[in-house]
């Protein structure tokens, strides 16, 4: 059976998530557990009547990342536990940066830099817990995730260095990159611009209210002093990423479900597309790179959000999800990537079915989408963190993926993975581009 919200939990790689369980987990006071995660891709040549400086190289060539991770907890009070990540990662991305699309196929690229290891705090963080009754709740042991008993009825602080998505946008089906699916529009919503720094973290706070079948979060987080870079800006009372959601669970026909609505504001200095278009047009013959967005990066600026995020067990071996968002589109991308409407819907298929209960098949469906502010500097020349091809016939990006995970051996996965690209960048005069993967999972 798929885990979803319910009576029982467990964790995976920072992201609890709750399922029925048959019996209560013994109390734990310290935990270490480990992971490693290799990632090949390869896209074969594509057909692109122009390249220019932020385009994927249309002509073959292939990536990887590899990372692995010590996940390591401790209770040092009662309700209290500490958790501490340390990583090793190394990678090179297509076109050897990170250009040309909008979901990336990979997410684990973002943490990696170059053909040798390199090692860093990955997260430090408190989570404490105040119970509240109405009934237990029991979690089991894994990474970042204590075994205990908690009540269903609670309040949770978070607090620390930590990803946004540790605390929000939760969903069984599509969540984790290193087990499920690879791109980066099925394990988030492509359009949330969290604050975070270039690794996909960041220091702040997030509150938990869990009250029967209902959850309410809210979080404040650092975005970085620059967009897409590494540096957090700790100025959290002046440049900050706020978020609220409110989750319902609930049960159609027996088989559980959730309902998740997500708003965020992020607030920094960000250059807007129109002020950036202006000094481009002002400036004919002197454009190179993002100049454009240098200069018009001047002034605070408001970024904002909402999302819906649903999942749906159909039955004991097959899970649905959708998530749908729409951010304003006005300013550049603080810290996520460049799209400003996303879809992605899509089932996971657990291989209880054909004798395989540790295996996972999954299909998905991905669309994202432009603002008019971004599609017209786009168009006339302008070049974004992302992606610029000197030109553009806008269309949205659109993304099928289909993955199958193997267990190969005790919490050893293999899975290889096709994801399909039309319009890559938005680009109508690029692509389409097939990318095969292959994926090594292991869980220590």
């Amino acid at each position: 059976m798929f885990r979803v919200v319910g009576v029982c939990a467990s964790a995976l790689l920072g992201v609890a998530v709750f399922a029925n369980c048959a019996h209560a987990t013994d109390e734990e006071n310290t935990s270490a557990h480990f992971q490693s995660t290799f990632n090949w891709q390869k896209h074969p040549a594509f057909s692109a009547a122009y390249t220019g400086p932020n385009s994927i190289t249309p002509a073959a060539e292939s990536m990887y990342t590899f990372s692995a991770t010590a996940l390591l907890g401790m209770r040092p009070w009662q309700g209290g536990e500490v958790y501490f990540d340390a990583e090793a990662v190394e990678g090179v991305p297509f076109s050897s940066n990170l250009i040309g699309l909008g979901g990336f196929t990979n997410g684990e690229i973002t943490r990696a830099g170059g053909t040798s290891l390199t090692y860093y705090r990955q997260r430090l963080f408190l989570r404490q817990t105040w119970n509240q009754g109405g009934g237990s709740t029991s979690v089991a042991s894994g990474p970042n995730q204590l075994a205990n008993t908690y009540d269903k009825n609670r309040v949770v602080l978070t607090a620390g260095n930590f990803s946004t998505l540790d605390v929000f946008d939760p969903n069984t089906y599509a969540k984790d990159g290193r087990t499920q699916f690879m791109n980066w529009g099925s394990w988030t919503y492509a359009a949330y611009d969290y604050a975070a720094d270039a690794r996909g973290f960041g220091w702040g706070a997030a509150v938990e209210w869990y009250r029967d079948d209902w959850v309410l979060r809210v979080g404040r987080m650092s975005g970085p002093t620059e967009p897409n870079l590494l540096p957090a800006d700790m100025a959290l009372n002046i440049h900050y990423g706020d978020q609220v959601e409110v989750e319902r669970a609930h049960q159609i026909g027996g088989h559980p479900g959730a309902v998740r609505l997500l708003g965020w504001h992020n607030r920094a200095v960000l250059a807007t597309f129109n002020d950036a278009l202006t000094w481009l047009q002002a400036h004919p013959g002197q454009y190179t790179g993002p100049d454009a967005l240098f200069a018009a990066r001047y002034t605070e600026q408001d970024k904002y959000g909402l999302g819906l995020n649903i999942e749906q067990e159909l039955s004991e071996s097959t899970g649905w999800f959708l998530r749908l968002m729409r951010a304003d589109g006005r300013s550049e991308t603080h810290a996520f990537t460049e799209v400003d409407g996303s879809l992605s819907t899509g089932l996971a298929i657990k291989g209880v079915t054909w004798g395989r209960s540790a295996d996972t098949a999954g299909i998905a469906f991905m669309q994202n989408t432009l603002s008019a502010d971004r599609r017209r500097f786009l168009a006339a020349g302008g070049i974004s963190y992302f992606i610029g091809d000197g030109a553009l016939n806008y269309q949205p990006e659109t993304n099928f993926e289909g993955y199958y995970s193997w267990n190969v051996a005790r919490k050893i996965w293999f899975s290889p993975d096709y994801q399909f690209i039309l319009n890559p960048a938005y680009n109508a005069d690029r692509g389409p581009i097939h990318v095969f993967a292959f994926r090594l999972h292991a869980e220590y």
